[in-house]
């Protein structure tokens, strides 16, 4: 534990040549809220908006000084840890191939390539994330370069846990608890292994990703057959060995799984509230308050807020599912009446805090009925048991498919 601690620190410090220690800030909304002593982490101001430029930074430079001529670095990434190794290969004045699936948005290339510069070239391969790092690690033998992994390396796992040192070095006494997200592991095991059993840590997954959980159900990492990669910066199909190594004895009850709905939710707060743009993984930690509820009460809580590379086209679906899970939102089939008026008698049974958000109707000649395709917006989710008993009271015939998956990713 001493030398990993004394390697982290040594990690830090070589940091400060090239980045500032990212703020520890008392977030007073959130204090008050849970009637604790809440500070955000900022991971999402670093230079590249998020942690992955520590672990990038502490591998490559090991590298380097081990091997002072290697000539190549090569990573697999469509996300935050491209922009990191990116940013690096700039700052160590070495060259490095990134390849990303070809479904890789066009906003997430261009930050990669403004980071890295002449530094980098980028690879799109693969419509899967499995192909391309296929792709690289075939690439990488064949240029006898170096393999930057997002997680599972010693010394990215040290460079991670300079998060740790920072939190230490910022606070008069160390927090009663910290709040992390995880994802293949890298930074949950950096900080839980700097930190040991110093302060209790909560490991916080995306329910469509939960594969730290699943690591320790099972005694080993094992695979998701699924992942939902709605919080691509965490939704990871299996933990890395290494991370896990560090983490193969926590106790399950100190790991939270996130509905990412919910998560939404979380997102849209901090945006409006505070004026802090996190992505999805990054607001795992602020959202685990939630669940964390009277346990935290009265005590010093760290959140380690752990990225903010959000893309605004993604803000309309981010506020439909937040609609959705707070019940303020709602999808409809409904059989209209074929017949003059229908429509009206539908309309006034909506109240002054209803909104139609959707409308989509198919008049059939041969039918006395219309499919309708609706969508209601409203102020308070009991208007919805106002909305329904009256379309019973109607004669309306109609089925909510809000949280019907199939139906909704189709038509909505």
């Amino acid at each position: 534990m001493t030398d990993f601690r004394d390697r982290a620190r040594s990690a830090e410090a070589a940091m400060r040549a090239v980045f500032k220690p990212t703020p520890l800030q008392r977030n007073d909304h959130l204090s008050e809220r849970y009637h604790a002593d809440i500070l955000l982490k900022r991971e999402d101001l670093t230079p590249v908006r998020s942690y992955k430029l520590r672990g990038a930074f502490n591998a490559m430079r090991k590298v380097l000084e081990a091997h002072p001529g290697t000539g190549t670095f090569v990573c697999a990434s469509a996300g935050n840890h491209a922009q990191g190794v990116a940013f690096m290969c700039r700052h160590f004045g070495v060259q490095g191939v990134i390849f990303m699936p070809v479904t890789t948005p066009q906003q997430k290339i261009g930050k990669t390539e403004k980071f890295g510069g002449d530094a980098i070239s980028i690879r799109l391969t693969g419509d899967y994330f499995d192909d391309t790092l296929a792709a690289a690690k075939a690439h990488c033998a064949e240029v006898k370069g170096h393999f930057l992994s997002p997680f599972d390396d010693e010394d990215v796992i040290e460079g991670q846990a300079s998060v740790a040192v920072e939190v230490e070095h910022q606070m008069e006494a160390l927090p009663d608890r910290i709040v992390m997200p995880v994802g293949g592991g890298g930074l949950s095991s950096g900080i839980r292994s700097y930190m040991g059993r110093d302060c209790a840590l909560t490991l916080v997954e995306p329910e469509g990703g939960a594969c730290l959980a699943a690591a320790l159900a099972a005694g080993k990492p094992k695979r998701l057959n699924h992942v939902n990669n709605f919080a691509d910066g965490a939704a990871v199909a299996q933990i890395g060995s290494r991370p896990f190594a560090h983490l193969h004895d926590l106790d399950p009850a100190n790991t939270i799984a996130i509905d990412e709905d919910r998560l939404c939710t979380t997102m849209l707060e901090m945006l409006n509230a505070e004026g802090i743009v996190l992505e999805p993984a990054g607001a795992l930690a602020v959202d685990a308050l939630k669940d964390l509820g009277h346990a935290i009460r009265g005590k010093t809580v760290v959140c380690v807020t752990s990225g903010g590379n959000f893309d605004f086209e993604r803000l309309p679906e981010v506020k439909e599912r937040a609609q959705r899970y707070s019940g303020i939102k709602k999808y409809f089939v409904l059989r209209m009446p074929q017949r003059p008026g229908a429509l009206k008698d539908f309309l006034n049974i909506l109240g002054p805090d209803d909104d139609i958000a959707r409308f989509e109707y198919l008049k059939k000649s041969a039918r006395n009925f219309g499919s309708v395709l609706i969508g209601i917006e409203t102020s308070h989710p009991e208007n919805f048991v106002h909305i329904q008993y009256k379309l019973d009271a109607a004669g309306f015939d109609y089925r909510d498919i809000t949280d019907d998956e199939v139906l909704a990713e189709f038509l909505i």
